[in-house]
């Protein structure tokens, strides 16, 4: 029996929606911002496929990821069709004045019990503090590009 475990992070970006979806839709750039992704890359034969590449310490994991949704300004939904277990998406709100809000919620399957002892024990909180980390990055990225000329 597999346990999908899912966590979800919340940032304020202060740069408008458009600047910011831009960004986040280009998916080959995550690695920028994204501390554990090591690369991106887009399927010239298929652009609703990507592989991805995890790394952190000693381990590594790949997969492959289909785009199940795209509504610009708002969603970008995905799953992983082989490697990896994982699916999540990134949600985009319109602040108007004062900006954008960037929610990334990301689910990964782990097997069985060990999963969730795992998840209590640490693996939870190393996750999210992650991923948040990761889109406090995201928004210091956003502000300095979109103040560039």
């Amino acid at each position: 029996m597999t346990n999908w475990l899912e966590h979800s992070v919340l940032v304020e970006v202060n740069t408008p929606i458009d600047h910011v979806w831009g960004l986040w839709s280009d998916l080959e750039q995550m690695p920028r911002w994204m501390k554990w992704i090591e690369s991106v890359h887009i399927l010239e034969e298929d652009p609703e496929l990507s592989r991805w590449k995890l790394a952190s310490g000693g381990f590594e994991f790949s997969w492959l990821s289909r785009i199940l949704k795209i509504v610009p300004n708002q969603i970008i939904q995905w799953e992983s069709v082989d490697g990896l277990p994982n699916r999540g998406a990134i949600r985009f709100y319109d602040r108007h004045q004062e900006g954008s809000m960037v929610k990334l919620t990301v689910a990964y399957a782990i097997p069985g019990i060990l999963g969730q002892i795992m998840d209590n024990l640490f693996l939870g909180r190393v996750v999210e503090s992650t991923i948040q980390a990761d889109l406090e990055r995201f928004r210091e990225y956003a502000i300095a590009d979109y103040s560039q000329p």
